[in-house]
C-alpha cells in the first residue's frame, strides 16, 4: 500500500464535485507535469491511498481520503483541441498523459489546513512543505499518513 497527496483547486474540481459523482469515483485528468505524471504511472497502485487536498484557493488544505481505483491510462483530454489540458504531441497511439480513477473514501468534518501541517513536527518532510514544491500528486509516508490521519480526529 503507498500513500499519496493529490492536489486539485476547488474551482477546478473539488471533493464535493467527487461526492456528486456517478459512485462518487470520477477520473484524476489534466496532471501535466512529468514528475507528477511518472508518480502516477510508475509508482501509484489501484487500492492505494491518497489525500485529497484544496489547492490554490483562500484556505488551503487536506479535505478527505480518496482511494486509487483504477490503474493508469491514457489521458483523453490531451486529445481533444478544445480542452485546456489538449497536448499536440500526444496522441491515443503514443500517449504522453495518463490519469487513473479515485474513489472517495472519506470527507473530513474540517479541514486540515497547510498551517495546520506545518505546525506539526511529525510532518517536517511532508513534501508539499517544502519550499518550491508545487507537484499536484507526492508521495506520503506510512508515518506522515498516520500523523495526518490523526489530525482529522
Amino acid at each position: 500500500m503507498n500513500y499519496w497527496l493529490m492536489k486539485s483547486e476547488p474551482e477546478t474540481f473539488s471533493i464535493q464535485d467527487l461526492q456528486q459523482c456517478n459512485g462518487q469515483t470520477h477520473c484524476w485528468d489534466g496532471v501535466r507535469n512529468y514528475q507528477a505524471r511518472n508518480f502516477m504511472r510508475d509508482a501509484m497502485q489501484h487500492g492505494d491511498l491518497a489525500f485529497f487536498y484544496h489547492s490554490s484557493c483562500k484556505i488551503p488544505g487536506i479535505v478527505g481520503i480518496i482511494a486509487i481505483a483504477s490503474d493508469a491510462y491514457p489521458d483523453h483530454t490531451a486529445f481533444d483541441p478544445e480542452s485546456k489540458y489538449y497536448d499536440l504531441k500526444s496522441t491515443p497511439e503514443k500517449p504522453r498523459w495518463i490519469m487513473r480513477d479515485v474513489k472517495l473514501v472519506e470527507v473530513f468534518k474540517r479541514i486540515i489546513t497547510l498551517d495546520a501541517l506545518r505546525q506539526n513536527e511529525k510532518l517536517q518532510d511532508l513534501r508539499i512543505l517544502k519550499p518550491g514544491n508545487r507537484l499536484s500528486i507526492t508521495p506520503v509516508t506510512k508515518e506522515q499518513w498516520q500523523a495526518i490521519c490523526a489530525m482529522s480526529q
